[in-house]
């Protein structure tokens, strides 16, 4: 099988808004649904509006090694570089609600370099492709042969190389490129880019488009799911109505009260398509239990691997899916990280490569109760296929989002969905013990009460008993009752007779002390 071209071309940002789903809904899993939903009045609206906790996006670029080399036709060999860590802040703007339960909106994202979270400086070099040259070259490979002439000429007037040595603030942020200058004159709108070039020189200070979302206000079954974005209920780049479809929320949130058949559904404007993360298994998080949502197999399988991604081709090795109808036109595809997940030809086709679910796999951890994302690893890198001569083998470069619950945020939100719902839980049976032993407590009183008066009427009768019982003690022998005065006994004078001691003696004086009746 021939391995493509593949170029590192731009990292992608689809799980941006995915894994900004970190917000505080602290109230969802207690409180009832108009405390969650999309309304002003709601508990929760502020931090829909601008998310609370800190999101970073860690870029990493494969370094090549061997660049002279690959031109001669060796393999190539690339290291690891990275992560150069940026913090994106975002929040919604243009806020409008409408009629049919639903809120439009634009988010504002821009980014920050933090160089105490990075492995390096935005001055690191690094030798990558040059993107420009190597996307001009396969768009020249069906046009005239004159054309190709022209391009090959302008490329060695300009001193254009396969391989570029720039800085990671040049490459993140654009720079300036004579050759950029040249394709919007001859080719206009094949670039979206005017004065410089650079991966996320079109995404710092800008948006993701107008999202219109249900609100759940009246309808709460549908909160979060995505009603149209710009405008459209389905998008037209892809070949199958399946594909097309606007499925699931914005990435930011879901649903509360999830159960491992649950799915998690999401647009990306990045990735031109919906995407579904599917439950692998239970886990905690800070102390706080989640559910693991992953990234199927079949994310990017190509049509032959799996019918229903079909409509994405053309299609390449499976792994690999091409957006190049979304983006321009330009040669892109979209992938995992060292083409984990895809067919091993590919990887094999580089060195420096290492695919592994730990490090590579895309997945969301999420407090099933309340929906909240508390752990994310969105990692997608995407690339550009370049025409041989110049890039027989593949290269690539890729930017993985991922963001954590922590800090403050993390002590807040286990103390609100664990801490205190366990102490109410064991409150409640405090309570109920409680509530036993006030019920129990004028019972047992009353009982008490009957008893003791018993008691005291038992002791008045056994008074009066006594009283009777004396004519028949002093008309008894006196040896049956030794201390009674002798003056009381007349049949013993002398104290002759049976003692009291005795057992007929006994017999005899525990019937006389039984009261009549």
């Amino acid at each position: 099988m021939a391995v493509p071209g593949l170029i590192g071309l731009a990292p992608t940002h689809p799980g941006a808004r995915l894994c900004h789903g970190l917000l505080g809904r602290l109230t969802a899993g207690f409180s009832p649904p108009q405390n969650v939903r999309i309304d002003p009045n709601s508990l929760s609206f502020n931090m829909w509006k601008e998310i609370p906790v800190p999101f970073y996006l860690s870029v990493y670029f494969f370094d090549v090694v061997n660049p002279n080399e690959i031109l001669k036709g060796e393999k190539p060999q690339v290291r690891e570089r990275g992560p150069y860590v940026y913090r994106e802040f975002r929040h919604k703007k243009n806020i409008t609600f409408n009629d049919n339960d639903t809120v439009s909106f634009l988010e504002h994202r821009s980014f920050q370099f933090q160089p105490d979270k990075s492995r390096g400086s935005e001055s690191d070099y690094i030798v990558i492709p040059n993107i420009l040259v190597l996307a001009a070259s396969f768009m020249m490979e069906h046009r005239p042969m004159s054309l190709k002439l022209i391009m090959t000429l302008a490329f060695s007037a300009l001193g254009q190389r396969a391989f570029m040595n720039r800085t990671v603030g040049e490459i993140m942020w654009g720079y300036e490129d004579p050759l950029m200058n040249l394709i919007n004159k001859y080719l206009p709108g094949v670039f979206p880019f005017k004065d410089k070039f650079g991966l996320f020189a079109e995404m710092n200070d800008s948006d993701s488009g107008v999202f219109t979302v249900f609100t759940g206000v009246k309808d709460f079954s549908r909160i979060h799911l995505v009603d149209k974005w710009n405008g459209l209920s389905k998008v037209n780049f892809w070949h199958s109505d399946q594909c097309n479809m606007i499925n699931g929320t914005s990435g930011q949130m879901w649903a509360p009260f999830m159960t491992p058949e649950s799915s998690l559904e999401f647009y990306s404007p990045e990735a031109c398509r919906s995407m579904k993360l599917i439950y692998q298994k239970p886990g905690v998080f800070g102390g706080i239990p989640t559910y693991r949502f992953v990234a199927p197999k079949t994310l990017f399988a190509n049509g032959s691997m799996y019918p229903p991604n079909e409509g994405f081709c053309p299609c390449l090795d499976s792994g690999i899916q091409n957006v190049s109808t979304c983006r321009f036109g330009a040669p892109l595809f979209l992938s995992h990280p060292h083409f984990y997940n895809a067919d091993p030809v590919l990887a094999e086709a580089v060195l420096g490569l290492h695919p592994n679910e730990e490090e590579h796999a895309l997945f969301l951890d999420i407090h099933p109760v309340t929906g909240i994302p508390m752990n994310c690893s969105v990692k997608l890198q995407l690339m550009g296929r370049a025409a041989p001569p110049l890039a027989p083998r593949s290269l690539l470069s890729f930017a993985p989002q991922s963001g954590a619950m922590e800090g403050e945020t993390l002590s807040t939100f286990y103390t609100q969905l664990v801490l205190l719902p366990n102490v109410l839980q064991y409150a409640q049976y405090v309570l109920l013990a409680l509530g036993c032993v006030l019920l129990l407590a004028p019972v047992i009183y009353q009982v008490r009460s009957q008893v003791g008066g018993g008691q005291s009427a038992a002791g008045r009768r056994g008074t009066g008993s006594e009283a009777g019982l004396r004519p028949v003690l002093a008309s008894a022998p006196c040896h049956l009752h030794p201390s009674l005065p002798a003056a009381h006994c007349s049949a013993c004078p002398g104290g002759r007779g049976p003692r009291v001691g005795s057992s007929k003696g006994a017999w005899r004086l525990r019937h006389l002390l039984v009261p009549p009746g």
